[in-house]
Parts: C-alpha cells; structure tokens; sequence
C-alpha cells in the first residue's frame, strides 16, 4: 500500500467525516419520517413559503442526506457529489433565511466552507470507489 501524503491524509480523513455526517443525518431520521417532516413542516408556518413544498421537501431530506452520505464517504463520483451536496446546502441556507434563523443559516455556511474546501483540494482525492475525471 502506497504511504499517504499529509495533504492526501488530510482530504480522505475530511471526506469521510463530512460523508459520515450527512449519512447518519438521514439514516436516524427515516425511522422517525413523519414526525421530522411535520415538525420540519411546521417550524415553517408563517413564512412566505407554500407549506405544501416545505413538506415535499422535509419528506426528501433524509433521504438526499444517506445518499450523499454514501457517495461521499466511498469517494462515488466526488467532484459531482460535492456539487450536489453544495446545492443542497444552498437549499437548506435559503430555507432558513425565509425562517429568519440566522443561527442555522451560520452553520450551514460552515458546511459550505468545508464542501468548498474538498472541492478545492479534489486532487488529492485517494481511496475513491470511483474517482471524478472532471
């Protein structure tokens, strides 16, 4: 087995975290559906948003998460499943900007940072079922 480089170190041990995180999001939250996506669905009552999307979306959640979680820990496609969870994130950020929840916005945008941060050092991507060519 080839020695890894600091940086190829640093980035595999990111990766995985950030794809453990969103993995388990979404995997203790599909036991629990209904109650997530009505307690979701209703902290966004009074806001300019249709509830009928808001609770489309709350239902979708944690499924994106486990998937996103499972590309990204196994390295599947990563320049594109970094994209992908970056979008979701957008999401997530302007959804809580309509809530006037700055606090969860400021976390997300800690994610943002960390997604950036993998997207920015893709190159020493190591250990990836499928690497991005892009």
């Amino acid at each position: 087995m080839p020695k890894l480089t600091n940086n190829q170190l640093a980035f595999l041990l990111a990766r995985i975290t950030l794809g453990i995180n969103f993995f388990l999001h979404g995997f203790v939250r599909i036991p629990k559906l209904e109650a997530f996506a009505s307690g979701l669905t209703k902290g966004f009552e009074g806001t300019m948003l249709p509830l009928a999307l808001v609770e489309t979306i709350a239902y979708a959640i944690p499924f994106i998460e486990v998937i996103l979680g499972v590309f990204i820990i196994f390295g599947i496609f990563s320049k594109k499943s970094f994209a992908a969870t970056a979008i979701f994130i957008m999401i997530l950020i302007s959804g809580c900007a309509f809530k006037e929840d700055w606090g969860a916005v400021g976390t997300q945008m800690l994610y943002a940072l960390f997604i950036f941060f993998l997207l920015k050092n893709l190159e020493y991507e190591v250990w990836a079922v499928k690497k991005s060519n892009e």
